[in-house]
């Protein structure tokens, strides 16, 4: 199994003209590999015929980030992809097409989308998505140096008077948690378990990262 996409969008605008990620896909396809993709942008449909072919031979597993369930949330959230209903859409064409898909849960912003109608609303989607599983390790966000500053002065920005919240309850933590992690969490695991949905994160990576039995293991010449 290849896997991308971790460290930065497998998926970005400039992709449309550079077509990195599609070369990529076709090395993987011309020699049997498995894929793991991870994105947060609709262009991933552009390259289903290759994910289809990958899909057929070995094993490509798409990986999709919602964070908001409210459209116009999200747009401030995450200004620089496409919306929480398109990358649903993304993820439904993949089901149909055969893929298995993945969400990542993350991040949950104190304060802002860390509300039981938003954890409702994203488990709401992926059920119609019919997603193999959900990653979601805490109903909160991780802030590094640097990471801090840029998030403080967005809150500045788009929730004013909320970064003086944030000071007084987190500082300058690292992990910053929500006071409604422990029941949305309890809800999530309860609507996932109702669902067949897999939550558990350890048991999605190590599927994620298995490669199939029936195939032989390709090697690059």
């Amino acid at each position: 199994m290849i896997s991308t996409g971790a460290m930065t969008d497998s998926y970005m605008p400039l992709e449309k003209e550079i077509r990195y990620t599609r070369r990529c896909l076709e090395v993987i396809d011309k020699y049997g590999f498995g894929l793991s993709i991870q994105t947060k942008s609709d262009l991933i449909l552009r390259d289903l015929d290759l994910l289809k072919r990958i899909n057929e031979k070995a094993k490509c597993v798409v990986q999709i980030t919602l964070t908001t369930f409210d459209e116009q949330l999200c747009k401030i959230i995450e200004p620089h992809v496409c919306t929480t209903q398109k990358r649903v859409d993304v993820l439904k064409t993949l089901h149909d097409n055969g893929i298995p898909t993945v969400v990542w849960f993350c991040p949950l912003l104190p304060f802002i989308n860390d509300t039981e109608d938003n954890l409702r609303g994203i488990l709401d989607y992926c059920i119609e998505a019919k997603v193999w599983g959900i990653f979601n390790w805490v109903i909160g966000l991780t802030l590094r140096e640097g990471d801090r500053e840029y998030f403080y002065a967005a809150l500045d920005r788009h929730f004013p008077g909320l970064k003086v919240k944030y000071h007084l309850k987190y500082g300058n933590r690292y992990e910053v948690t929500s006071d409604n992690g422990s029941r949305l969490m309890k809800l999530f695991y309860e609507e996932c378990n109702r669902h067949g949905i897999v939550c558990n994160n350890d048991e999605i990576f190590a599927w994620l990262h298995r490669f199939p039995e029936k195939i032989t293991q390709p090697k690059l010449l």
